[in-house]
């Protein structure tokens, strides 16, 4: 680690560090939106026993992290301590992240017990390598302008990799498949894993740690959760993190059957027509082929279609929006921006329950108003995490970085798994069958709830959150400005 008294971050160390989060969520957002419906659709696992896999496997990783945050606080390299964990898990995590999305020939027993220990150990590996990469934006500076900075440049790579995954992967699967979607999947798996490798190294190379604990700290893991446990604002983050994920796992995960099931075949091939995918498909098949594209000119091919482009319209509007992330922090604060607009995008999602089952123009308004009311907030909540770890370091003048991350991260995995597993237990419950030509009413109904009502009403519980939470613009200013005098 080095000194560095302006912390200022070039623009080549803040992309090379947001790839990080490209190549996580090329696997991360892949998990959101498709892993129940790969267990469910793709390698037929009952749904009951797929959300037993999703809650177990995600539990177990959530817990992971906290001793996985304790082990990168303690770990001592000429590197850094955060910095080569993201080299030593480059690989293991791509060839897991494969594995996970493969479909070996195996009977309802093989496939969960497959099922389970592949997800199993991408949730450790995930925490392995994605805890130190998000606690390196902790100690790359402390300047909370940059903070800013590097926490826009993240997740713009993020919303890349949530267009890729939201919008091209289905397509891809089913074209390079040739309707085979496992098959499909496993390829597309294929290329994630090599891009995602390289883009790991290329964080490693091009980051630095500048940021030191107190010469005089001592590393007692029993003191750091007594600082944990007596930091309000980490309560409230912890909390925000998990409701935060428990909705962006509903939502994601339900997307597609929300068109596949709940919006009419007629009025998204209609509304196809309109916005010209069929002339686009024509062009496409002129280069690549017919049967590369074969499978989207069937009308039960419209809900991919349909699903995959209303994605691409929220992914691209949540990218406009995270721009305004940070000037918009920079003058009223973190906590303020985070809190409004997290709760103006609930009340579009809440408003999408009320729609018909023909009003796919109107779903594609909605999403695409939510993504860039939501963009906004996307970089503020990591950016907030850092500065906990601040605040914990102003108040107690002690440094633990990773243990604070940890922590967040298994809120994330937390809300990650009972989102995932509530999905899919619901599913059950409402009596849904991925072998049926057509869903009861009940299944509908529930599926439409849980793109809707139900991560709406939790987004805005998280908001209410925020009021108990210290760290304002003021506070802000006073944390930054007295650790800036101690480390000089």
């Amino acid at each position: 680690m080095e000194n560095n008294p302006s912390q200022k971050l070039s623009v080549l160390e803040k992309v090379g560090y947001s790839l990080g989060d490209l190549a996580a969520n090329l696997i991360f957002q892949t998990m959101m939106a498709f892993l129940a419906f790969f267990y469910t659709d793709i390698y037929k696992i009952p749904p009951a026993k797929a959300s037993l896999v999703m809650l177990t496997g995600g539990f177990f990783g959530a817990f992971f992290n906290l001793i996985m945050g304790a082990i990168a606080d303690r770990t001592q390299t000429k590197w850094g301590k955060f910095r080569p964990w993201v080299l030593w898990t480059a690989i293991p995590f791509g060839v897991i992240a494969l594995l996970t999305f493969s479909t070996p020939d195996f009977n309802e027993s093989g496939k969960v017990a497959y099922a389970f220990i592949t997800y199993f150990l991408l949730v450790i590996i995930y925490s392995a390598n994605n805890l130190p990469y998000s606690a390196l934006s902790g100690v790359m500076t402390g300047d909370m302008k940059e903070r800013n900075s590097l926490s826009s440049y993240r997740f713009v790579s993020v919303m890349v990799a949530q267009f890729i995954i939201q919008v091209l992967l289905l397509p891809l699967a089913i074209s390079i498949g040739h309707g085979d979607k496992a098959a499909g999947f496993e390829k597309v798996m294929f290329v994630f894993a090599i891009t995602g490798v390289l883009c790991f190294f290329i964080t490693f190379l091009t980051t630095r740690e500048r940021i030191k604990p107190p010469k005089e700290q001592k590393t007692p893991l029993k003191q750091d959760l007594s600082d944990l446990f007596k930091n309000k604002p980490w309560l409230i983050m912890l909390a925000l993190t998990i409701l935060v994920f428990i909705t962006l796992s509903l939502k994601g995960g339900m997307n597609i059957y929300y068109f596949k099931y709940y919006l009419t075949e007629a009025s998204q091939i209609d509304f196809l027509h309109r916005i010209g995918f069929n002339k686009m498909i024509d062009s496409l098949s002129n280069i690549f082929g017919d049967v590369a594209f074969e499978e989207f000119r069937k009308p039960d091919g419209a809900p991919y279609a349909t699903a995959s482009i209303t994605s691409a319209a929220s992914t691209v509007a949540m990218i406009l929006g995270i721009f305004f992330s940070k000037p918009l922090a920079d003058k009223f604060g973190k906590r303020n921006v985070f809190g409004i607009f997290i709760s103006i995008s609930a009340l579009c999602l809440i408003l999408i329950n009320f729609l018909s089952n023909t009003a796919v123009s109107a779903v594609f308004v909605l999403q695409s108003l939510h993504g860039f009311i939501y963009g906004i907030t996307i970089p503020l909540l990591w950016a907030m995490i850092a500065d906990v770890a601040d605040y914990s370091e102003w108040k107690n003048n002690r440094r633990a970085t990773a243990i604070i991350f940890s922590a967040m991260i298994f809120g994330l995995k937390v809300g990650l798994s009972l989102g995932g597993a509530v999905s899919t237990a619901l599913l059950s419950v409402f009596n849904y069958d991925a072998n049926a030509a057509q869903q009861t009413s009940t299944a509908v109904n529930g599926i439409k709830l849980l793109i809707s009502v139900i991560p709406g009403l939790i987004f805005i519980a998280g908001a209410g959150l925020l009021f108990g939470y210290a760290i304002d613009k003021k506070m802000e200013i006073t944390v930054e400005n007295d650790l800036k005098a101690r480390r000089a």
